[in-house]
This record gives structure tokens, sequence and C-alpha cells, in this order.
């Protein structure tokens, strides 16, 4: 069988790879592996290991897949360029905030929010969980969101009282929104596994993780171990930008800082993650109290936005302009 055309990859499945049969392609559907897509950007070590197949079978199966799903050559800029125009932008409820993003949260992208405990970090993420259903005119995707929630953090009133302030039924509001806790920081990584089945039966459009390094601080203690946590980290950042490619979705996380480990912006404080966090979202905004319960939200990294500073409020609404 030739290599197929870029018009028909989405045509074949993972049946069709060569030297896959059923009971290959039932494991490799087990172990979460639902499209060629997903096949194509896999590790080695990882597939053999999640399926129970052996490396070498492992290696020809995402050498096959990358070709059935064109994968891993050249494009030129104005291919990429077009691709592109693919990408929606989510609200956060606040023009200013949106303004400083661009226009709102991208997809196909991770923007990080990062601050210290009641800069707003959570309240943003219920927003977005909310404005995510909305339609595309009005700063929505028309889709359902993932919950990781890590620190005990979601609140179902807190939806309640945003989906109201914006004319949605609170309780579909919530039905469509997929909360889980994640206990350690392995069920954490286990969760965006998880999220990839949900997003098979329902259209998961935001995938939000508050805290992403909350476990990975605590169970990873001392220069020892550091290493092996950015190792992990490394790995679940990268899968959840794979989530956001596969699905066309927004990734949100929030990050916590350390304090007195640097100054930025006048505050002792530093996001967690060092550079591997760093260098992996796509948008890094930090977030501090003003005056007057007003909060403050400044772009400090971004592929294509200059830094820039705004102000908005969260009121009992939500997220608002100041």
């Amino acid at each position: 069988m030739g290599l197929v055309k870029k018009d028909e990859k989405k045509d074949y499945t993972i049946e069709d790879l060569p030297g896959v049969g059923e009971a290959t392609a039932e494991k490799l559907r087990e172990a979460g592996y639902t499209d060629l897509l997903e096949l194509a950007v896999a590790s080695p070590k990882d597939l053999a290991e999640k399926a129970g197949i052996g490396a070498g079978t492992a290696q020809k199966i995402i050498a096959a897949a990358r070709k059935y799903a064109n994968v891993g050559d050249f494009e030129t800029g104005d291919i990429i360029f077009e691709r592109r125009k693919k990408i929606v932008r989510l609200s956060t409820g606040s023009k200013a905030l949106d303004n400083l993003l661009g226009g709102g949260l991208e997809t196909q992208a991770i923007t990080e929010f990062f601050g210290e405990f009641g800069s707003g970090k959570t309240q943003i993420m219920h927003q977005l969980a909310v404005n995510v259903q909305l339609p595309v005119e009005k700063g929505g995707l028309e889709g359902h969101a993932v919950f990781i929630d890590t620190e005990n953090t979601f609140r179902p009133e807190r939806i309640k009282q945003m989906a109201e302030a914006l004319g949605l039924d609170p309780i579909e509001t919530l039905k469509n929104i997929h909360v889980a806790r994640a206990f350690n920081s392995s069920h954490q990584m286990l969760l965006v596994e998880k999220a990839k089945e949900l997003a098979e039966k329902y259209p998961i459009r935001l995938l939000i993780v508050d805290s992403l390094t909350a476990h990975f601080r605590v169970e990873y203690v001392g220069r020892g171990t550091l290493h092996e946590r950015q190792q992990l980290l490394n790995k679940h950042m990268h899968d959840l930008l794979q989530f956001a490619d596969v699905h066309n979705a927004v990734i949100a996380v929030t990050n916590q800082v350390a304090a007195n480990v640097g100054i930025m912006f006048g505050d002792p404080t530093q996001p967690i993650g060092g550079h591997i966090v760093g260098h992996t979202a796509t948008y890094r905004v930090y977030l501090r109290r003003g005056k007057g319960g007003k909060r403050i939200g400044r772009l400090i990294d971004s592929p294509c936005l200059p830094e820039g500073e705004v102000v908005f409020k969260i009121t009992p609404e939500g997220v608002k302009d100041a």
C-alpha cells in the first residue's frame, strides 16, 4: 500500500497500518491511542509500556503512523499560516485581559496564569469553564470543559453564579464541565489520558489544570529529586500540548509562586517549574492584587505579543473589566 495523500489521510484508521491487526489495534486503543496522529507523536518507550508491546514493534508502528498521518516533514510557512486560521480564541470575560492575550486564550496553546494566593487564578479558571460554552460570537467555543482539580478548588456554586450572570442555565452549564480531583502527580498525568477518552464522546474545547505544579512540588522535594520532577513535568506539559493540537482546544493552567527566589516586576515571586514550564507554556500571565479589590494581569511571555499590563476585577458575577 502506498503512502497516503494529504487529502486522504482522514480516511485511514489504526488497522490500516502495516503489521497492525485487530488484536494490536485493540491494545493501542485501550492504551489511549485512538487515532493516527496520537500514535505519530508518541514516544516508543511510552507506547511499548502502555500498550504492552515490544519496543521494536512500537517503533515500527510510530514510523508507519507518521507516514500515514503526514507528520514529521518540513512545511512551508504559507501552509502553516493556513492551518493557523483554524485557531480561535476564548474570552476571559474581561475585554482588557482578552486584548492583552491578543483577543483571548488561543486554541492549540497553553496559557499559564501564575501568582500568589488570592490573585484570581482559580476565579479565571471557573469563568473560562463557563465561557467556553457560549456561542462563538459571544467569545465562547460552543464546547465542554475538563477541569483537573489538584487542590480541591472547584466550586459548583461559583459556576452557578457566573452562568446565571450570563443568562445560561446553571444546571446545564455544570453538566458540560467534567471535573476530576487529582490526588497525586501520577493521577494528574493519567487524567490527561482520560480527557482524551472523554473527547471522543463530548466536544472538549477547554482543558484546565488548577494547579499545574502543586503535587509535583510536594512529592519531589530537594535537589536529588529535581531531575525526575522536571522530566515528569516536561512529559505532562507535552501531553497537554498534544491534546490542544489534536482537539483544537484551549489549555489553561494555574501555577504557584515561590517567594524570595528572584525579583519580578518589583514583586519577589517566581513561578514554580523552572525552564520546563516556562519554555512549554505558550503564554504566561502574572497576576497580582491591586487596590480596591482590582486585579492586575501582566503578560510576561508570548511568541508574538508584546509585554503589557492591564487591570480587571472579579465580581460576584465573574471576571469583568475594572
